[in-house]
């Protein structure tokens, strides 16, 4: 048996389209690094083509979009770190990512055949990547003296819009907008749960990445988001029912033992499929629309699960891990990880369709 993930595109345009509702004044740039979040990311391009733009991590990633034919604005969030990369974006008439002086220098020094389209990246309290704030005036000035320089847009990232309340958010905002103030160039600071709290981040454009894929972008508790659909449905089938007996101990380490006589499937998934192996006792699945308990430790190939609630359960049923029915965000609470993790480890081992 085989795990399966079923992507479903209807879905992708459907939260893409709440995106626009959210921000009808804003262009959307839809962001599909990491192989949108493991979706798949020429698919999650061709399903977003409503999009104004795409956003990937690296010159590569958006190499790859052009290979399979993707001919919208892309652009590069890490930028070119080195020469080979800066004729690459030249040559696949990519936007790049400008936020340290040594990118500076190699869009000054270089020679190149076209004008180049770039997103200056000002550091407002994220401390990650970006110019500091009493630099952002001067290396505006010598990306406009700079002839290899077409367009120039400012960004910047929140580091707390995960949580609305948090007072960061707001000195963030404020540093953003004073820094750009005199500017004409378009900017862009919203991400996902910053679309989602506040009209007033949009801007010109706005940066919408786990809400896309139907994910939560705020922590639990912390705000409401529009009516998204899971893309991502990962379920496996029951390898095995067995009944045990009240003590026996399930799985590796023997740390898990049954309270009373009672079935217990064995579920075709793992680590090896991307299951998180830190996920708990007590973790989440679906089976037969029955929200079921995981038992004992997660293998490499298999989970063990709790049917007393569905003793009906026979093998060969479908689990659902996470997707229709059972949000990834749960999943990820129970393994002390974030949705976003679970959705990118998922493995080559995992059939994926899309439909």
């Amino acid at each position: 048996m085989r795990a399966h993930a079923r992507i479903s595109l209807q879905a992708l345009r459907h939260n893409l389209q709440q995106v626009g509702e959210l921000a009808p004044a804003a262009r959307i740039m839809s962001v599909i690094k990491a192989n949108a979040y493991g979706h798949g990311m020429v698919e999650a391009a061709q399903a977003l083509a409503d999009s104004d733009s795409y956003a990937v991590a690296t010159v590569y990633e958006a190499v790859t979009l052009r290979q399979a034919a993707i001919d919208k604005k892309i652009i590069v969030l890490q930028g070119a770190s080195s020469r080979e990369e800066l004729l690459l974006a030249t040559e696949h008439k990519l936007d790049l990512a400008v936020h340290n002086h040594n990118q500076l220098h190699l869009l000054e020094s270089a020679e190149l055949t076209a004008g180049m389209d770039v997103w200056l990246k000002i550091d407002t309290g994220m401390h990650r990547l970006g110019f500091a704030i009493d630099d952002s005036h001067e290396v505006m000035a010598r990306l406009q003296q700079c002839p290899q320089v077409g367009a120039i847009r400012i960004m910047s990232h929140f580091a707390n819009a995960d949580d609305p309340g948090d007072e960061l958010n707001d000195k963030q905002w404020r540093d953003f907008l004073q820094v750009t103030t005199g500017h004409a160039a378009e900017r862009s600071i919203a991400n996902s749960a910053a679309i989602c709290a506040s009209k007033d981040y949009h801007l010109d454009w706005v940066r919408p990445g786990i809400m896309l894929y139907g994910v939560n972008p705020f922590l639990p508790g912390k705000g409401e988001t529009p009516s998204l659909q899971a893309v991502m449905t990962l379920s496996s089938r029951l390898l095995s029912v067995q009944q045990h007996r009240r003590g026996d101990t399930i799985g590796y380490g023997a740390s898990w033992a049954c309270p009373e006589d009672m079935p217990v499937g064995v579920v075709s998934i793992g680590y090896g499929d991307g299951y998180p192996r830190h996920a708990k006792p007590g973790t989440p699945v679906l089976i037969n629309g029955i929200k079921l308990p995981l038992v004992g430790r997660v293998s490499m190939d298999m989970i063990c699960v709790d049917l007393r609630q569905c003793p009906q359960a026979a093998i060969g049923d479908e689990v659902i891990l996470w997707g229709d029915g059972l949000a990834v965000e749960d999943v990820a609470l129970h393994a002390d990880t974030i949705g976003y993790e679970l959705l990118c480890k998922v493995t080559s081992r995992v059939e994926f369709s899309y439909v």
